[in-house]
């Protein structure tokens, strides 16, 4: 009898659950079983919709829905930060973690309810199930938020809702529904992050200016795509006319927009404040000429592997090994960033972010003059995972890594830094994608030949994955002065083969998925 993939994936994901539960025993902690285990039932119907085709939205095929996975990382995340908020004593902090488990809970309550809806016919235990994990969640929530707080809650609600009516709409095949759930989740979480932060005052001349730029530049990117995406639904894109329209209102939007509310959010010209944050030391200039050379050296094998396409098979496409000579690069970027500099690293995600997606606009929309250009030399690099009207397995890679950088709490950390396995939690990222995912994959693929029962992943690939991120967690030990694991090794170890065995076989986005669990188990 072949081994269920998904269950053991669930089996993994319930086991984070109960290393939470563990640690925090609150009765948010008590609503995360409930959830997991209403999630774990919803996602065999969800399954079942994408296979016969009854799911109201066209989703990403050759993958299980992945709604238990997905469901838990915002519940777990806020739970594991809201422990170090209270450790620390910041109130506000902590009131902020308990509003991303519960709008986390809400989110998946709301996938669930949409996968019961359509089901038919009527899965009656099911129902049974998620109506009594959904009262027991909402009669915690009721005795633990403020009304204020419920507001906040329901706003994102909202705007989730809008959000995924347009963008599942726009980009059929890109998601599945856990992916659905994480990426616009978080999307409109940030969303009304800044829209709450923007009413609340004219600008807070305290306030880190670094906090403002993702959200602003994720409200930016959104705008843009889903203007153009509709736009162009109705005109021409290929054109020089539509491609200087294109660029005309990108100026616009940025230089209109986005610098006028970063200037209103700050206190700062952005422009005049970024000059001043690159030049402040001669490590950042060094970083950024680092980086820069790396830029150069990605570029190069993109040519160089599109190079052989054009001179063989029209059908030639990069093996799994020279796909993760990005990975690599990943890290040679990464790592000296965090452990040098992390405010410039986190500054450059952003950016480095913003150039992918748009770069991804003018490839999609066949913008002038680099879109067909772009077309041509990323087909090299398409997997299976790239089966929607956008390529974003690059785009999962950099946020994959970016995401522990950008989510790590300095409000919420002491002045010495995490300690224990929490000093590890900016590197989770590199670790868990930079390092473990691909040394799996290479591995693997070249020397594997025991494989897990219901996958293709081989315990070779595994164990070379969790023994070399080992390594990689020794040599951050001494490169970074400020990592003091005590006597959590045992931990770190046992968090990085629970994050392994879900790579090995989870079949969602790993780059993006496994960075954010091994963060959570990191920070407990």
């Amino acid at each position: 009898m072949q081994l269920d993939p998904v269950l053991v994936e669930s089996a993994v994901v319930f086991g984070v659950v109960i290393c939470v539960h563990s640690a925090v025993w609150s009765p948010l902690s008590w609503c995360c079983i409930a959830l997991a285990i209403q999630a774990f039932y919803v996602q065999h119907k969800w399954d079942r919709l994408i296979r016969t085709g009854a799911a109201v939205f066209q989703f990403r095929p050759s993958a299980n829905s992945g709604v238990l996975p997905a469901s838990m990382v915002l519940p777990l995340l806020g739970l594991a930060l809201r422990g170090h908020c209270i450790a620390v004593g910041n109130v506000y902090m902590e009131r902020f973690a308990v509003g991303v488990t519960v709008i986390g809970m809400m989110l998946a309550l709301f996938l669930s309810l949409i996968a019961l809806g359509i089901t038919r016919p009527v899965p009656t235990n099911t129902c049974v199930i998620a109506g009594i994990a959904s009262s027991a969640i909402l009669y915690t929530v009721k005795q633990t938020l403020t009304v204020s707080e419920v507001i906040e809650v329901l706003e994102v609600l909202l705007i989730f809702v809008y959000l995924s009516l347009i963008l599942l709409y726009l980009l059929p095949r890109c998601f599945t529904p856990g992916e659905a759930l994480l990426i616009l989740g978080g999307i409109s979480f940030i969303i009304n992050q800044l829209i709450k932060r923007s009413l609340a005052s004219s600008g807070n001349a305290n306030a880190d200016p670094l906090q403002y730029f993702l959200p602003v530049a994720v409200l930016g990117l959104v705008l843009l795509g889903i203007f153009f995406a509709v736009l162009f639904v109705f005109m021409e894109s290929e054109t020089w006319s539509a491609s200087l329209f294109f660029h005309t209102m990108t100026a616009v939007l940025g230089l209109g927009l986005l610098v006028p509310w970063l200037s209103l959010l700050t206190q700062h010209h952005p422009i005049t404040w970024l000059m001043h944050f690159i030049f402040e030391t001669n490590t950042r200039l060094w970083l950024i000429g680092f980086w820069a050379a790396l830029l150069l050296l990605a570029v190069a094998v993109v040519m160089h592997q599109n190079s052989h396409r054009s001179a063989g098979s029209k059908k030639h496409q990069a093996s799994t090994t020279v796909r993760k000579y990005f990975h690599l690069l990943t890290v040679l970027t990464f790592a000296p960033g965090l452990a040098l500099d992390r405010p410039l690293l986190h500054l450059a995600a952003v950016g480095c972010l913003s150039v992918f997606l748009f770069l991804e606009f003018v490839r999609c929309f066949r913008i002038r003059p680099l879109g067909a250009p772009l077309r041509r030399l990323l087909t090299l690099f398409l997997d299976e995972r790239d089966s929607g009207p956008l390529i974003l397995t690059h785009i999962y890679l950099l946020l994959g890594v970016a995401l522990p950088v950008w989510l790590t709490p300095a409000s919420c950390t002491p002045n010495g830094g995490l300690g224990g396995a929490g000093g590890l939690v900016p590197y989770a990222g590199v670790l868990a994608v930079g390092v473990g995912d691909t040394v799996a994959s290479v591995f693997g693929s070249t020397v594997g030949e025991i494989r897990w029962p219901g996958t293709k992943k081989t315990f070779e690939g595994t164990a070379t994955s969790i023994f070399a991120q080992i390594i990689a967690v020794v040599v951050f030990l001494i490169a970074d002065s400020s990592i003091n694991l005590n006597a959590s090794y045992s931990w770190v170890v046992g968090s990085i083969t629970m994050v392994a065995m879900l790579e090995a076989y989870t079949s969602q986005i790993d780059n993006l998925l496994l960075p954010l669990y091994l963060y959570i188990l990191l920070l407990l």
